[in-house]
């Protein structure tokens, strides 16, 4: 068992005092975006060793079957399968979908081919891996997700008549759910660029002349507020596409590949595939790729991909297991602290609140406080955790 230093990541749509309050650091004015606690070559952790401090993929090399176990091994190579993080969005993310592995596979080889080096701004594919991913709110934590029935889209639209709303009512009427979607996604994210801040501010304008008048409805407020933030960019119009959401405490969304999804703000525990793969199409100053981003989107309606957990925290203890290999995440408290976790798979452990104590199977102990952690490796024999606060640990999922 071995204590972790995590990097933060200090995107621009980060919190300023979020994730320092968790460290127990003063705020700098900075953004604090993301807390990486993982391997993942962006920003690994390092770990206290009797050695000295060293990088997590460092240490997995030097002895991966002993970090790892000969299934995790077996099953996803010599690298750690999945990232652990704490999100902390003051403002709204971009726009984005994630690939499924086969789509990640040849965009990260086609690339590589091109030359193109894996740090560009441009490149879209950063390693040859899926990013399913599993998001669990510590507060209330707001996020477009998914597509929304197309009725309900066009309901919204109303009686706006400038001519990006008309076209779009013509899109949203076609003869099924994801021909509709499909339709409109694609006029947005693909309008010329002659004319296109002129259509999106006509259609901001127009929905800021229906608010004025009273009640704009979630999704309108929504596109509104996405539009003052990024002027002219076609995504702040795509919120009318997508379920608008609010996660309390304790609820979670997996994030299956092409999901289209924008966190909005709040703080969130994630977890998900070690991987890096993000297609952007707008709400953001990075790089975006609208096509690419189209070429993975799943038009579908769906329910609201809520995970739902085994256990329940009254119980002491909740596991999300969503059903993809590479992880799980298993929460314990808020409250008193008594449980086990198994032996022979990696664990990544981090203390929100209170204080936990820590002995594995072979008898190493730790404390942890707030925004401590710990990498326990799979030979060290399953983890039993007491104490009072709360705790999230991530590991590896179902085959």
């Amino acid at each position: 068992m071995h204590r972790l230093t995590n990097q933060v990541r200090p995107y621009a749509w980060g919190s300023t005092a979020a994730i320092p309050r968790l460290l127990g650091h003063e705020p700098d004015g900075r953004p604090h975006a993301e807390l990486w606690l993982g391997a993942h070559p962006g920003a690994p952790s390092t770990l206290r060793t009797e050695d000295g401090p060293v990088p997590f993929d460092s240490y997995i090399a030097a002895g991966p079957k002993e970090a790892l176990g000969e299934w995790a091994v077996q099953r996803f190579g010599e690298r750690l399968p999945f990232l652990l993080k704490v999100l902390a969005a003051e403002a709204p993310l971009s726009l984005q979908a994630h690939p499924d592995a086969a789509r990640a596979r040849a965009g990260f080889d086609a690339e590589e081919s091109s030359g193109i080096p894996v740090d560009a701004p441009h490149r879209n594919y950063r390693d040859p891996h899926h990013k399913p991913e599993l998001v669990l709110a510590l507060e209330p934590f707001e996020a477009l997700c998914g597509f929304r029935a197309p009725d309900d889209a066009r309901a919204d639209l109303g009686e706006l008549d400038c001519e990006l709303a008309r076209a779009l009512r013509r899109d949203l009427t076609r003869d099924t759910p994801e021909t509709a979607l499909r339709a409109a996604l694609t006029r947005l994210l693909t309008l010329p660029d002659p004319g296109r801040e002129r259509l999106v501010g006509a259609f901001v304008a127009e929905c800021e002349a229906r608010a004025a008048g009273g009640a704009p409805g979630p999704h309108i407020g929504t596109a509104i507020e996405l539009a003052r933030r990024y002027p002219g960019d076609p995504g702040a119009v795509a919120a009318l596409l997508l379920n608008r959401i609010t996660l309390m405490p304790g609820e979670a969304l997996f994030l299956p590949a092409g999901n289209v999804h924008a966190y909005l703000r709040g703080v969130a525990v994630e977890v998900m595939a070690s991987s890096d793969n993000v297609l952007r199409a707008g709400l953001t100053a990075k790089h975006v790729d609208p096509a690419e981003l189209l070429e993975v989107v799943d038009f579908s309606v769906l329910p609201i991909p809520y995970s739902q957990p085994r256990g329940t925290p009254a119980q002491g203890r909740s596991e999300f297991r969503p059903g993809v290999a590479e992880f799980a995440l298993i929460t314990a408290g808020p409250g008193a602290l008594a449980t086990e976790l198994p032996g022979d798979v990696p664990t990544v452990a981090l203390v929100l609140e209170g204080r936990a104590e820590l002995r594995t199977g072979r008898g190493m102990t730790a404390t942890l406080r707030r925004g401590e952690s710990v990498f326990v490796p799979a030979e060290s024999g399953g983890l039993r955790i007491d104490g009072e606060g709360h705790l999230v640990a991530a590991t590896v999922g179902d085959d």
